[in-house]
């Protein structure tokens, strides 16, 4: 190596590219399924400034509080932080908490005993609970003897074990690989959904886009025997030079139309299922909304580009995709869904509360609830979700309201950031 320098330009990632090649667009392959990407707190987001406009938002609690004198008149006493009632309706399904387990596909992070120790203590808490993309293309659906920890079967028999009646409800997503794959007709007709189709708990989701990779599809990393399994359904990329190869799903081809149709496919060929739609964090995210809504979806999520668990080229969550925060601005100039569902760094209750107060009926939990879950298998997505839960109450009482679907923009106020709604 030469003794050539370059101060101030980015010297290591250049030799670092010039060693690895290919694989230096991705992280490190041994680190896949152990870490979870798109996690950092990245100031070059954000325009105007280092921090995240949401972040920097402040919650701005009134002195008049005409809401809790009308709760202290029902009541019949003075009302505090307990007498917060977070039951929303989210996507159909009723929710203990304005919040919902964000979409776990096919990566192996979400696989395994940590996957169905999730299942499990999301639906005891009544959280609905999204099924990620190509998890039976890859892992397969349970009933021909795959193995039940990583098949969708498990997972959802694992989570409806739990569930209380009339709470919660399961989200399936289905993406190009997983129709190919007859995923939605699987789950339809298997003798484990009855239960959840016949009391109106079980959604498909149809994934337009992700917050990690938006405009990609899923990728994930495989080992040689797996990916000469797969490569007559995926495209499979030799990057890594080590026997594994980067596998890749394909985005899907979407325009106004082919939505609204999809839409009305769903509709029309599973009457009894809720219809969720999922974007990515695209510059037409409000047009987009507003198309899956007016074709009848009964929620729209939307990833930040702070949202997302899996594998993706390092370029993606530090440069593609609008912020969150930008994200809602966009939606509420032209009139959020009626159901407007967001993730991207969500795990406490301030972030959530603002989310709330811009437009969004529940906050999606990716990171946080693997971690929390994989901290302890048995308890720890139900301990952190108490603790989210108090601090719900905590905030939501603070602004003198009794419930999230209270919440509106005037609860928040922002001196710094603009295309924020600020007040006051």
């Amino acid at each position: 190596m030469s003794d050539l320098s370059a101060p101030g330009f980015p010297e290591e990632e250049v030799r670092g590219r010039a060693r690895a090649g290919v694989a230096a667009a991705f992280p490190p392959p041994g680190e896949y399924g152990r870490v979870l990407f798109g996690a950092e707190h990245r100031g070059d987001l954000y325009p105007g400034g280092e921090r995240d406009p949401l972040d920097a938002l402040r919650i701005a609690p009134p002195v008049f509080v005409p809401q809790r004198l009308a709760r202290l008149i029902d009541l019949g006493r003075e009302p505090d932080y307990r007498d917060v009632e977070l039951t929303t309706t989210i996507g159909g399904f009723t929710s203990s908490l304005p919040v919902y387990v964000s979409a776990l596909g096919s990566t192996r992070a979400a696989g395994g005993d940590l996957g169905l120790a999730l299942s499990r203590q999301a639906g005891a808490l009544g959280l609905p609970m999204v099924i990620g993309e190509n998890v039976v293309p890859v892992n397969g659906y349970g009933r021909l003897g795959e193995a039940a920890d990583r098949a969708l079967l498990g997972r959802l028999r694992a989570y409806a074990e739990e569930l209380p009646d009339g709470q919660g409800g399961v989200a399936v997503q289905q993406s190009t690989e997983d129709a190919d794959a007859e995923v939605w007709n699987l789950v339809h007709s298997d003798p484990a959904a009855l239960p959840l189709l016949e009391s109106g708990r079980l959604a498909f989701e149809l994934k337009v886009g992700q917050g990690a990779k938006p405009g990609l599809g899923g990728m994930t990393v495989l080992e040689a025997d797996a990916a000469a399994r797969l490569g007559d359904r995926y495209g499979l990329d030799d990057v890594f030079g080590d026997g594994r190869v980067l596998r890749s799903s394909t985005p899907g081809t979407f325009t106004a139309e082919i939505l609204r149709q999809q839409i009305r496919m769903m509709r029309n060929n599973f009457p009894r299922v809720r219809v969720w739609v999922k974007l990515h964090p695209g510059r037409d995210v409000a047009e987009s909304a507003r198309v899956a809504a007016d074709a009848g979806a009964d929620a729209v999520t939307v990833d930040g580009a702070e949202g997302g668990t899996g594998w993706a080229p390092g370029a993606f969550p530090a440069q593609v995709g609008l912020p969150l925060a930008e994200c809602l601005r966009r939606l509420a100039a032209a009139g959020p869904p009626p159901c407007l569902l967001v993730s991207g760094r969500m795990w406490e209750g301030g972030r959530a509360v603002k989310s709330l107060a811009l437009g969004a009926r529940a906050v999606g939990l990716g990171r946080a609830a693997l971690l929390a879950t994989a901290e302890d298998p048995q308890s720890g997505l139900v301990r952190f979700a108490e603790c989210l839960a108090l601090e719900l109450r905590l905030l939501i009482s603070a602004l003198g309201k009794y419930a999230p679907a209270a919440l509106d923009r005037d609860d928040v106020w922002s001196p710094d950031f603009p295309g924020i709604p600020v007040t006051g």
